[in-house]
């Protein structure tokens, strides 16, 4: 019999910065998901969309808002945040979250939409 594995340290050697959000993916070699923490400051300047993976987040600490087509909505902790395929994504905020993605993230599945300015954010001054 196969010896499983059940428990997963945090990876601090995966930890890489992208758009405002320190992002640390765990190797679970989960075929049907990614789990994935990330931490920001002040938000994910980055709109994207993915063609085929749905994003939930669980907002672990903090608060901010995320915006899906143009569509602003705010969460604060304990709250989970669901996005389907083909909607563009980006958020403002001091969050801890987790972020699991269904199917598995694929880079070339997800595409950049634009850069988005810090101005566009209600949390920065």
């Amino acid at each position: 019999m196969k010896a499983m594995k059940y428990k997963y340290p945090f990876p601090h050697n995966r930890t890489f910065h992208k758009f405002g959000v320190d992002i640390t993916p765990y190797d679970l070699n989960a075929k049907d998901f990614n789990f994935v923490y990330e931490s920001t400051e002040e938000g994910h300047f980055e709109e994207f969309y993915s063609d085929v993976s749905t994003y939930t987040w669980f907002v672990i600490e903090g608060s901010g808002t995320f915006v899906v087509n143009d569509e602003k909505i705010k969460v604060t902790a304990k709250d989970v945040f669901s996005v389907p395929p083909k909607n563009k994504i980006h958020y403002f905020g001091k969050m801890k979250m987790v972020l699991i993605t269904t199917p598995p993230f694929n880079e070339k599945n997800e595409h950049h939409v634009r850069d988005v300015d810090k101005s566009e954010s209600p949390y920065i001054k």
